[in-house]
């Protein structure tokens, strides 16, 4: 748009000859001349440079706040009203970090003659607390010679933030020797110092400068001093300081309940959770300890009641009581619990959280839904080494070794680095289908990756090389193991115990007592099954005996168990029987089925018959113990018994799992069955069966084995 033009003074003159006359006659009056403002006097300069420091240290403008108080100083302003600028300046050079300035405004701060004023002692220790400068913190508060004690309650307090703890019980002690009295709040810093470093005895010094003082009525200091006694480990104590206080709030009881958690004494913890009274709100801290707690002790299914008991309370949830809560639904296999938790979690918004993920993978694997945990693991952003860890350990609880090596192969290509945890999970599901080939190419895999190392990973090794009956190559790791324990000594015992070397078995059993490692219970089923698979019975019943006798093993159902094998092979089913009903444990259906073959195989068909019956009043879920009854019943020819038999595993819906092998073919490890005449990959697989047989035959494996087998059975 254009501008309007510009009149000349002619031009304006013509027009106003134009205006009416009552406007020319309106008159204005002549406006008078400004007369100067008086300057300001000193004193209304003075405050408003006060007012403006202050307004500018509030609103955080050091810079600015500093040129104001440059010019409050060259009007050379009385001494004491420089006290509030310069703390409200050290309040802000405080909060922004500011050295440079703080150390200017300390230096004024001696000129003026102000280093022992008690407000500027405070602001100066506070800003060199808040600098991490305790040094010259230090030097502040003992050149103020204060007798007050906020200056050192601020010493004591920063080095506790920093973590000196010694250095805050130093400033204590000073504090003392200068004369200071200490005040409710310097109690609790100094004693929390002393729980961090175990000084109980300079605890209990400070408890009885509390009681002299009558501070009985400060709860701030009696439950520092439960802390203290709890740090120092005197639960005993922080117990009496407990019971002796009139007052008791949700800190007290929390401290107290956490401390009987950390000496592990639980059942005085949850006795002390119901005395606990309505009003009284425990906070998620402490729930987390009481379900850690009962967890550790195998509470499991009281974790999950407190859980629910929580959620129906309206009391705060977080991902660490839902992680606690996965793993107990994890070791009952309560999917149905562990599935609610999971939709807590999704209400809650905690289900993206790496560890409520890795729980619930770890739930559904354990639950045998091992599908569920695959999609989750699938759906998972983010998978971490501990993800892939669990979906793995997962696979290998369900015995799914095939998917459980392709998820490895592809691990092995991510960017995931894998840890000595991966190397075992794959190291024992080697050594559970007890293929010596992967096993082997597993062992390559981990010297190159420079896990041999780990004596975890070492013992794994010993573990599957013996299970897979290479003796020579687990011998040679157990070698190279520098500090063995009982764990690669039991599997090598069991190993050979599995090929009928049972002497071998003992001897090893026997180097491992004299190096002074004491067989646990595992061990003694070692020996145990060594010595049956060996017929080894007076060696096995003197090791039963010398159990508890001396190694102070209590036995349990697995060493009746072996017993029971090891009289079984021998054809001592009496002695069989015997120890199942003398036994103070109640007997497993294993034994009896073991039992039960026994007698089919020796014809002992009154002992069968006796052992038949119990096996059948067990209402066990295992269909192959009912088919050892029939094939027991059938032997004996008693044919009522064995349509009865049969009629029981139809009502009870149990079928017969058909037995499967596995071919390590190049794609991978592959699983068939007897019945599996399919597909094409499968009869593939039975094209491969048949070439393996006669080449089998042509190597006169089969006549090898034969002999093998006679040897062995003393034919």
């Amino acid at each position: 748009m254009p501008s309007p033009p510009s009149l000349s003074p002619l031009q304006l003159l013509r027009i106003q000859k134009c205006f009416p006359n009552a406007w020319n006659q309106k008159r204005f009056p002549t406006p008078l001349p400004l007369s100067p403002s008086p300057p300001p006097t000193q004193e209304t300069a003075l405050l408003s440079l006060l007012r403006s420091i202050e307004a500018l240290s509030f609103a955080g403008h050091l810079s600015d706040a500093f040129a104001a108080f440059s010019l409050l100083l060259r009007r050379s302003p009385p001494a004491f009203s420089l006290l509030r600028p310069v703390s409200s300046l050290l309040r802000v050079a405080a909060s922004q970090r500011a050295l440079i300035q703080g150390e200017q405004l300390h230096a004024r701060i001696i000129s003026l003659g102000f280093q022992t004023h008690p407000i500027l002692v405070a602001k100066l220790v506070s800003f060199y607390c808040e600098l991490g400068l305790l040094k010259e913190a230090r030097v502040v508060v003992e050149g103020a010679r204060d007798a007050r004690a906020v200056p050192w309650n601020l010493l004591i307090r920063a080095c506790n933030r920093r973590g000196f703890w010694k250095d805050a019980i130093f400033s204590y002690k000073m504090m003392c020797e200068l004369g200071v009295g200490a005040d409710v709040f310097t109690y609790p810093s100094v004693l929390r110092a002393c729980g961090e470093v175990f000084d109980l005895n300079l605890g209990k010094v400070i408890h009885g400068c509390v009681n002299k003082r009558g501070l009985e009525w400060d709860l701030y200091v009696w439950n520092s001093l439960i802390g203290m006694y709890v740090k120092c480990e005197a639960v005993d104590v922080a117990r009496e300081v407990f019971d002796e206080m009139g007052e008791r709030d949700v800190v007290t009881w929390n401290c107290m309940i956490s401390g009987y958690a950390s000496e592990g004494t639980w059942e005085k913890a949850f006795e002390l959770l119901q005395l606990m009274p309505e009003n009284v709100r425990v906070n998620t801290i402490t729930w987390n300890t009481v379900l850690a707690g009962n967890l550790q002790m195998g509470n499991y299914v009281e974790v999950i009641r407190l859980i629910s008991q929580m959620a129906n309370d309206g009391l705060n949830v977080d991902y660490v009581t839902l992680v606690i809560g996965l793993k107990a639904c994890s070791r009952v296999e309560n999917v149905k619990v562990g599935k609610e938790i999971h939709g807590l979690a999704i209400r809650l918004g905690l289900n993206e959280i790496e560890n409520i993920t890795n729980a619930l993978i770890t739930m559904y694997s354990k639950s045998r839904n091992t599908n569920h945990a695959y999609v989750l693991f699938r759906m998972s952003l983010f998978r971490s080494l501990v993800t892939w860890n669990a979906m793995l350990t997962g696979f290998g609880h369900m015995g799914r070794v095939e998917e459980a090596s392709l998820l490895f192969r592809e691990m092995i290509f991510s960017c995931v680095r894998l840890n000595y945890v991966t190397i075992i999970t794959m190291v024992l599901l080697s050594a559970h289908i007890e293929n010596l080939r992967y096993g082997s190419g597993l062992h390559c895999f981990i010297i190159k990756r420079g896990f041999e190392g780990y004596q975890l990973v070492q013992n794994s090794l010993v573990d599957m090389y013996s299970k897979s009956g290479k003796m020579s190559d687990a011998r040679k790791v157990f070698g190279i193991i520098r500090f063995r324990d009982k764990i690669p000594y039991t599997s090598l015992i069991l190993g050979y115990g599995k090929l009928g070397q049972g002497i071998t078995s003992l001897k090893l059993f026997d180097k491992m007592v004299t190096h002074g490692i004491d067989p646990d219970h595992i061990t003694m089923v070692a020996i145990l099954a060594s010595c049956s698979h060996s017929g080894l019975v007076t060696q096995g019943q003197i090791l039963f005996e010398k159990m508890v006798t001396v190694y102070g093993i209590i036995p349990k159902v697995e060493h009746f168990s072996c017993m029971v094998d090891l009289y079984c092979r021998a054809g001592l089913l009496k002695k069989a029987e015997e120890i199942i009903g003398k036994m103070p444990l109640r007997a497993s259906a294993a034994m009896l089925a073991t039992l039960i073959e026994a007698c089919r195989v020796h014809g002992n068909i009154e002992i069968g018959e006796r052992a038949a019956k119990k096996l059948l009043n067990m209402r066990s879920n295992d269909p192959s113990h009912y088919i050892l009854i029939g094939n027991f019943y059938s032997y004996a020819r008693f044919w009522p018994e064995l349509a009865m038999v049969k009629s029981v595993m139809r009502d009870m819906g149990l079928r017969n799992s058909p037995s499967c092998s596995w071919l390590d073919k190049e794609y991978g490890l592959c699983r068939f069955k007897l019945d599996d005449m399919l597909t094409q990959q499968e009869n593939s697989n039975l094209m491969l069966l048949g070439v393996l047989s006669d080449h089998m035959k042509d190597d006169c494996y089969a006549a090898d084995e034969e002999k093998k087998y006679d040897e062995a059975v003393g034919g």
